[in-house]
């Protein structure tokens, strides 16, 4: 059986990228930063108001599979497509990109799920998220094989929106935890939190989740706090680890008693913050999974992340092992 450093678990999304103006955002009530969740009829309509776009496959836990593959990790994901045109696209993608994927499309209804981004001059991006084929996760989709035989599970908090994917979560962990593997999830969105506090504390206290990753949104929200040291002090005693991302500042490693900021790469420009959270995930699993030190976890998430929010799209288009290796990383 072979094994793999990261099963990734998440919504298998096209993104379609296009830049745009705050008036924009505003006529069109779109709430900036956030992912609006939208039904068929919206995704045409703001699919018609776009300007030029790019198309790029994505999905949090899929750019976090696609990570962890370009630092020479193996990577799995289970993530639910159709057999149609932007299914074909997602699957050659995350393929092409070392990720195993051997999850059953649907036979062509829904259709694969797209995600439009619009990005304003600031670089901060809003999402508007056609969900398709991806509410039709489900246990069927486990792979036992795969479950057992990854060191770390990851999953995005967004999958707690399709009832089903729930069901397949909670297998999945099980196989994990027997196995002896451990679960870890992101918290995804502070809109996401709101929505399912009370289960996502559930997750963490009740040991269904070992490893939580979340930005200092939505750890505040999380907790229902303002105070960033409030937030870490309550974490600690939910999860055994937890890494939150703060952008620009860097970001705080917990565990037990342990505190270890971590400070972000400088970058040269700011284009897209698309991914960041994602490529910081798949950075920091990529260290941990290879037995690195806290520090080193956090340095190899913060090399990702800032790669990626200079750039359009939310996969790494150079090889991160390389980049790791230039800076005395790998």
């Amino acid at each position: 059986m072979k094994e793999f450093d990261v099963l990734c678990i998440g919504n298998a999304i096209v993104d379609i990228f296009a830049r745009c103006d705050e008036a924009f955002l505003t006529e069109n009530g779109i709430i900036k930063g956030a992912m609006n969740l939208i039904d068929a009829e919206r995704a045409e309509l703001l699919y018609g108001r776009m300007g030029p776009a790019i198309e790029a496959s994505g999905g949090s836990a899929g750019n976090t599979a696609a990570g962890v593959a370009s630092f020479g990790g193996r990577s799995a994901f289970f993530g639910k497509v159709s057999n149609d045109h932007l299914g074909e696209i997602y699957t050659h993608d995350i393929r092409a990109q070392g990720v195993a994927f051997d999850t059953r499309p649907l036979p062509g209804e829904p259709p694969t799920a797209r995600s439009m981004i619009f990005v304003t001059p600031d670089g901060e991006r809003s999402m508007n998220t056609y969900l398709g084929a991806c509410v039709e996760l489900g246990p069927e989709d486990v792979e036992a094989d795969k479950a057992s035989a990854a060191k770390v599970t990851y999953f995005e908090g967004y999958l707690w929106d399709p009832p089903r994917a729930k069901e397949a979560i909670r297998l999945t962990a099980k196989h994990a935890h027997a196995a002896g593997r451990e679960v870890s999830m992101t918290l995804s969105d502070p809109f996401c939190v709101d929505r399912y506090r009370d289960e996502f504390l559930d997750l963490m206290r009740s040991g269904t989740v070992d490893i939580v990753f979340a930005n200092e949104s939505e750890l505040k929200s999380l907790y229902q706090t303002s105070s960033l040291d409030t937030g870490l002090e309550l974490i600690r005693k939910d999860c055994r680890l937890a890494a939150v991302t703060r952008s620009e500042l860097g970001s705080v490693i917990v565990r037990g008693e342990e505190t270890v900021p971590v400070e972000a790469i400088g970058i040269s420009e700011l284009v897209d913050t698309t991914g960041a959270g994602d490529l910081y995930a798949a950075g920091f699993l990529h260290g941990y999974t290879t037995g690195r030190s806290l520090a080193d976890c956090g340095k190899l998430g913060s090399l990702a992340a800032g790669l990626v929010i200079q750039q359009f799209g939310a996969r790494p288009r150079q090889s991160l092992l390389e980049e790791a290796q230039q800076r005395g990383l790998a």
